[in-house]
């Protein structure tokens, strides 16, 4: 088990223009996706669906059940939101090396009416258009930094956010005032309430934990898999075989 964990940005929900400002249509997002079965696909059952962005392995992680798959909802959601016929929501960038995982999200998003097509990318180019926020759209990425959930809402969901493409003054607030607390206890539950909001908010799709199966063979006599601890990457560089 490791700080790792897929989720889909909708990154022009801050622009009153954009469809994606309309909650209801991040809603049918969330309700698209049948997580149990992407998690099947992809890591074979070991990948828990995901109810938030921070991994439920991290301290002060808001320990919760995922959406519910339910296209019909989803569907019912696109249509109060004003396109009953579906919507056209162009690219979804995808971060490279989980093909199974972005193939199947693209699949769970046109069943429900959201129509899109996979923009695949180098994994560089994807990491610093994001970061430069260049991707647009619907964005399907991965993270596994270590820390804690402080880490995650300080580069992904505060407004000043490294990766972030916009927040909201209350989440800003209840950030500067985890930090500045001492007890433990309260700075948990100022996390697990940011976490919540998102939650309220649909302000992201969080689609699952990640978790790496590795085998060992029998020439193997180091295999640093839990060298780097959280890492789901074992140091190459250091596997020392037998002679």
């Amino acid at each position: 088990k490791h700080a790792s964990i897929f989720w889909i940005e909708m990154t022009e929900q801050w622009d009153p223009k954009s469809p994606w400002h309309d909650k209801r249509l991040r809603l049918a997002a969330n309700h698209a996706l049948n997580r149990q079965a992407i998690n099947e696909a992809a890591c074979l059952g070991f990948c828990p669906p995901a109810g938030v962005i921070v991994p439920r392995v991290m301290d002060f992680a808001l320990q919760v059940e995922p959406p519910a798959f339910d296209q019909k909802k989803a569907k019912q959601l696109l249509a109060e939101a004003g396109y009953p016929n579906g919507l056209d929501a162009g690219e979804m960038a995808a971060i490279p090396g989980f093909p199974t995982v972005a193939e199947s999200a693209v699949n769970y998003l046109n069943a429900a009416g959201i129509r899109v097509k996979l923009k695949q990318m180098e994994r560089a180019a994807f990491y610093a258009q994001w970061r430069e926020k260049k991707l647009r759209g619907l964005v399907l990425t991965a993270v596994g930094n270590s820390g804690n959930a402080a880490s995650r809402v300080e580069a992904f969901i505060q407004s000043k956010g490294a990766y972030a493409y916009g927040g909201y003054p209350d989440i800003d607030d209840l950030f500067q005032q985890q930090a500045r607390e001492r007890d433990a206890k309260k700075r948990e539950a100022l996390l697990q309430r940011i976490q919540q909001l998102t939650i309220e908010r649909a302000t992201f799709v969080p689609v699952m934990d990640l978790r790496v199966l590795m085998g060992v063979g029998p020439k193997v006599a180091e295999h640093t898999i839990t060298q780097v601890w959280m890492s789901p990457f074992p140091s190459y560089e250091d596997v020392k075989l037998k002679h």
